[in-house]
């Protein structure tokens, strides 16, 4: 595997990993020169996410990368994903930065990747995982959570399960409204919105880099997405009741996204998790709260340096 796109691998911006014969495309902020962090951006979102983050990943001195998931953004589709595979990706990510002790972080939809990396990488190189507001809906069995989703997320997890071509649809028109019509899209984005979030989101720069994150996922289409949610819904093939390492998992109280309902039995079931609970928070934690999320993250990796 090799960083592509850049003369210097710890150069900030964007560049492109190569591993086996697929390409892997990222944004890095931060402190080039700090430990490693990966992130697994939402959905719809792609590595643009990393703009929500890179204020405080350089006031904390961290390497902050968030990578494409394969056929959204710029990465290649990958036909047969599984979370164990995108976990070694991960670890191959880490091991193309020429580091092998990283912390590993997810929001939304990227959560419970984060979650997969900690169930199957070595706690020796992963040092930290964090989980912000994760989409849990296969954790403990098949669309387990339906009954605490919104109607809408709801109907997906049933269409993921039941009906792709349906399922399609939905992202279909998602995607045409963030490309073509962004100040729709931005107000739908609005409407879902708690007071906490439309506090957070009350932040231009917030707003357009959520916005111009979500536009990127469809450069490819949708079925990149789409492979990604029907993998969630399903259930997942590895046991959270199993993780014994500490996985910091943050939740809003007042989340309109992913509900505190979805989330709260994770963190009651998990060995291993560490419980930020934000009261009358929302989903947008993982930007209203992010110094306090990364710098977590930053004191794990400085206490095992």
């Amino acid at each position: 595997m090799y960083l592509r796109n850049s003369s210097n691998a710890a150069r900030l911006g964007e560049g492109a990993i190569q591993i086996g014969g697929r390409s892997l495309a990222y944004l890095q902020v931060g402190d080039p020169n700090g430990p490693l962090v990966l992130h697994n951006h939402g959905g719809p979102s792609s590595r643009l996410e990393a703009k929500v983050f890179a204020s405080h990943a350089h006031k904390l001195g961290l390497r902050f990368v968030c990578v494409d998931r394969p056929g959204q953004g710029k990465s290649d589709p990958q036909h047969g994903r599984t979370f164990a595979g995108w976990a070694a990706d991960l670890e191959a990510i880490a091991n193309a930065f020429e580091t092998d002790r990283f912390a590993v972080t997810g929001w939304s939809e990227g959560g419970p990747w984060a979650l997969a990396a900690a169930a199957y990488l070595d706690p020796a190189k992963l040092i930290h995982v964090t989980s912000i507001a994760p989409g849990s809906y296969g954790a403990f069995g098949t669309n387990w959570a339906a009954k605490d989703l919104s109607s809408t997320d709801a109907m997906g997890g049933f269409l993921a399960l039941h009906f792709r071509p349906g399922f399609q649809l939905m992202y279909d028109l998602i995607d045409l409204a963030a490309t073509r019509f962004p100040e729709q899209y931005k107000k739908a984005l609005l409407k879902a919105s708690c007071p906490a979030d439309l506090a957070a989101l009350a932040d231009d720069d917030v707003l357009s880099a959520i916005v111009e994150s979500g536009r990127e996922c469809f450069r490819q289409g949708v079925d990149g997405l789409v492979t990604d949610a029907q993998m969630l819904y399903q259930q997942w093939p590895f046991d959270v009741t199993a993780i014994h390492r500490p996985v910091h998992l943050w939740q809003g109280s007042a989340d309109t996204f992913v509900p505190y309902a979805v989330n709260k039995p994770l963190g009651e079931r998990m060995p291993g998790a560490v419980w930020h609970e934000v009261a009358e928070g929302g989903h947008f934690i993982a930007s209203s709260h992010a110094a306090e999320i990364l710098a977590v993250v930053a004191n794990d990796l400085a206490a095992t340096a």
